[in-house]
């Protein structure tokens, strides 16, 4: 390498490079097509109040069965001592 020689900048492999923009693009389009299409698609979930209503009324029960449960073993501890 000759000291003498000017230093050419490192632009002529950026002209080499594809052109990667296009399919960038296109991979964020389709992304955001298949998100819009899964929020569509489970919107209908939300909006079923009756699913709500029973899952509620099944939690209450279970909550209800373990207060017993842990009153019935504090009364027989109790009863133990």
């Amino acid at each position: 390498m000759d000291p003498n020689q000017p230093v050419k900048p490192f632009v002529e492999d950026a002209d080499k490079r594809p052109r990667t923009g296009g399919v960038i693009f296109a991979l964020v389009a389709i992304a955001l097509i298949l998100a819009i299409g899964f929020f569509y698609l489970t919107e209908h979930r939300r909006n079923d109040r009756r699913a709500d209503a029973v899952t509620g009324a099944a939690q209450s029960v279970d909550d209800a069965a373990r207060v017993m449960e842990e009153a019935a073993r504090n009364a027989a501890d109790r009863l133990r001592k």
